[in-house]
């Protein structure tokens, strides 16, 4: 009976911890464009208008994105705490096609992304 009791904890405390761990998180590259969060849901933007756009919204205060060619949003965030804001490792690339490689985190069907390279397209790419 000990012994069904202390496997029933094992088992349960197995349970916890896999409840309790991060969302897994995979390395990827992803391809798409560098845009303004607020323009990709509310005008449903494809693409960027424009650089100047990007960068107006991004310095007022808008997440930039990242909008993949598949259509799917990675949202860019630090891995670090206190975590920051990601809009000047973006800013640079602002409506530019970009090659982003990093680990991506899924929750709730968002996904993010930690960035550890950025480098824009070229036409070979």
């Amino acid at each position: 009976m000990r012994l069904k009791i202390m496997f029933g904890a094992v088992v349960m405390s197995i349970a916890l911890f896999a409840a309790l761990s991060p969302a897994a998180e995979k390395t990827v590259t992803v391809k798409g464009y560098v845009i303004d969060s607020a323009c990709t849901f509310t005008k449903n933007l494809g693409k960027p208008i424009s650089k100047e756009c990007a960068t107006n919204c991004a310095n007022a205060g808008s997440m930039l994105v990242i909008l993949a060619d598949d259509g799917t949003i990675y949202w860019p965030i630090a891995d670090s705490m206190p975590a920051t804001g990601q809009n000047s490792k973006l800013l640079p690339f602002a409506a530019q096609k970009v090659t982003v490689s990093g680990k991506v985190y899924e929750r709730g069907g968002s996904k993010a992304i930690v960035i550890d390279h950025i480098e824009p397209q070229t036409a070979s790419k």
